[in-house]
């Protein structure tokens, strides 16, 4: 066994990273990271694409499903290079994805926008997890399904997100009628590229679950999406329901086509698809009750297994088996993250700091880290509301925006970074207060993701919420996961606990809450409910700005 591989491929949000790693160890051989060429579509489509530009409304998040072959085609290759092994050694590939990521595809899996005359068709490209224009959507969905007393809307804690397949499906119908018709599978991209791979179409049943409103084994009722918009009812049967894969499983072999991308043998396992969070999991030894796992990253996905069954408010799903089979999955999230400091360096930070940045030999979010640690928690005086990209959990409103309160002439780029690092910590302490609140303990937290390597960052989400912090023993998490699931795909383990204790790491305790600075985080979370609840209980100054913008940008 120690001398066979599995390969585990991430689909992020803006690149695919494939991780060599040996199945008797988990050790990782070697690693490559492709950047999408398109990366994400949010004010355009190119003219390169569509043969003129074309303009893309406020909230939009395209991508171009191409550039995920492209991940096959060289991020693979490059990582068996790397590694220094033999291909003919590898056993199984497996996959994960960013989620809910909706590819609108013909029968055979032909993605429509590679369809010459549906080029300049928004609506015919894939529509990443962070398109927000479906808010007008999930908000009629939800309404109805509380009318209706639809019995799964609490199993995702009262809310179903704009992020999800039905609101991303409902959209489409109402807004381009010829592309929803010529739409035969409506396709979660965590299956479209095990289809790629292995030529079959297996829908993963933790998409499904999380994202495709599938629970105990039924989706929303023809009756239900007919109400929602006349002739709407045949949604699931003719575009979405198909056969369903456990997590593990072996989707099918992988084809000639495929190991000519990839340069791997043909025939090997293809794991069922699955998202990139859950598959973290594993990877991070993570999977028992009590312990949540934060994916961090541009957005941050939560996680956790427990073995009770509760109706959390505002979470993003609960599924029997979402993560390791025998237990219920949780999912919780903030939608943006990662986003938000990238966003504030490259817009609101002076050219001042860029070259003292470079002086120091740092890069922007280095040098403005470096110069916040050195602050007393409050000394800056601000609060901020974490909602730049929408509020994913616990209030699920993506017309919800950012907020920072307390700015001053004396308030300085550091002063402002800081507390943005704080609202998400903030953000996250009320995910987790919910879950214990609705009688789902979390006692542990690990967290997983390129933010992990922020040391201020990780210290301040111990002080914040109060919990010693582990972390992920892979700077590979997704990848390394999927390797996992890749593992038990090919037979190598019965199961992925099994394969996780094997393959899986974390490093324990990595930071501590001190209680100094916790105490003075409480008096600043306590401002941040104020604000949270002010804002987002009763959102309609933010919802009445974006609908502003919206009317501005449309004349």
């Amino acid at each position: 066994m120690s001398e066979t591989y599995v390969v585990g491929v991430d689909f992020g949000t803006l690149s695919g990273r494939a991780l060599v790693v040996r199945v008797g160890d988990g050790a990782e051989l070697g690693t490559a990271v492709t950047p999408y060429p398109h990366e994400v579509l949010e004010r355009a489509l190119p003219a390169s694409l569509a043969g003129r530009e074309v303009p893309l409304p406020p909230d939009w998040a395209l991508q171009v499903p191409e550039d995920y072959r492209h991940v096959l085609r060289t991020a693979v290759p490059k990582a068996l290079a790397a590694a220094g092994i033999d291909p003919g050694d590898v056993v199984g590939i497996a996959t994960d994805f960013t989620a809910c990521t909706m590819v609108p595809t013909l029968a055979d899996g032909t993605p429509l926008n590679e369809l010459p005359d549906l080029a300049d068709r928004p609506h015919a490209y894939t529509r990443l997890w962070k398109h927000h224009a479906a808010q007008p959507q999930a908000d009629r969905v939800n309404a109805l399904a509380e009318q209706r007393g639809e019995s799964w809307l609490s199993r995702y804690g009262g809310l179903i997100s704009s992020e999800w397949e039905l609101a991303k499906g409902l959209q489409l119908y109402e807004e381009d009628r010829e592309v929803y018709d010529r739409t035969e599978r409506w396709v979660e991209a965590a299956d479209w590229i095990v289809w790629q791979l292995c030529g079959r179409y297996v829908r993963n049943a933790c998409s499904a679950g999380y994202k495709g409103v599938l629970q105990d084994g039924a989706y929303p009722s023809h009756d239900f999406l007919e109400a929602l918009a006349p002739g709407f009812g045949g949604f699931v049967d003719d575009k979405v329901a198909q056969p369903l894969g456990r997590l593990g499983d072996r989707a099918g072999g992988l084809s000639a086509e495929a190991a000519g991308w990839t340069g791997l043998p043909e025939g090997i396992a293809v794991a069922v698809g699955n998202v990139d969070a859950h598959v973290t999991a594993p990877a991070a030894q993570a999977t028992g009750p009590g312990e949540m796992v934060a994916i961090m990253g541009t957005s941050t996905c939560h996680v956790m297994s427990a073995e009770v069954l509760r109706e959390v408010p505002g979470m993003c799903g609960v599924v029997d088996g979402g993560i390791v089979a025998g237990s219920w999955g949780y999912e919780a999230g903030q939608s943006g993250v990662g986003d938000i400091f990238g966003w504030f360096v490259e817009t609101q930070v002076p050219a001042t700091y860029a070259a003292a940045a470079a002086a120091a030999g740092e890069d922007l979010h280095e040098h403005l880290t470096r110069l916040a640690a050195d602050q007393p928690v409050g000394a800056h005086g601000l609060v901020a509301l974490d909602w730049h990209s929408g509020n994913r959990s616990v209030l699920v409103d993506h017309e919800l925006s950012g907020l920072v309160v307390g700015q001053t002439l004396g308030t300085r780029p550091e002063d402002t970074y800081r507390a943005l690092l704080e609202a998400t910590a903030f953000g996250t302490r009320v995910i987790v207060e919910t879950f214990r609140e609705a009688g789902v303990p979390v006692e542990h937290f690990v967290v997983a993701g390129g933010l992990a390597k922020n040391a201020l960052l990780m210290q301040v989400y111990a002080d914040v919420l109060r919990l010693p912090l582990s972390l992920a023993g892979s700077s590979q998490g997704p990848a390394l996961g999927s390797a996992i699931h890749a593992a038990v795909a090919a037979g190598c383990y019965p199961d992925v606990a099994a394969a996780a204790a094997r393959m899986g790491r974390v490093v324990r305790d990595a930071y501590l809450p001190d209680e100094g600075r916790a105490a003075a985080y409480d008096r600043l979370f306590a401002e941040y409910r104020l604000l949270h609840d002010a804002f987002g209980r009763d959102p309609g100054t933010m919802r009445r700005l974006r609908a502003l913008r919206r009317e501005a940008v449309a004349r």
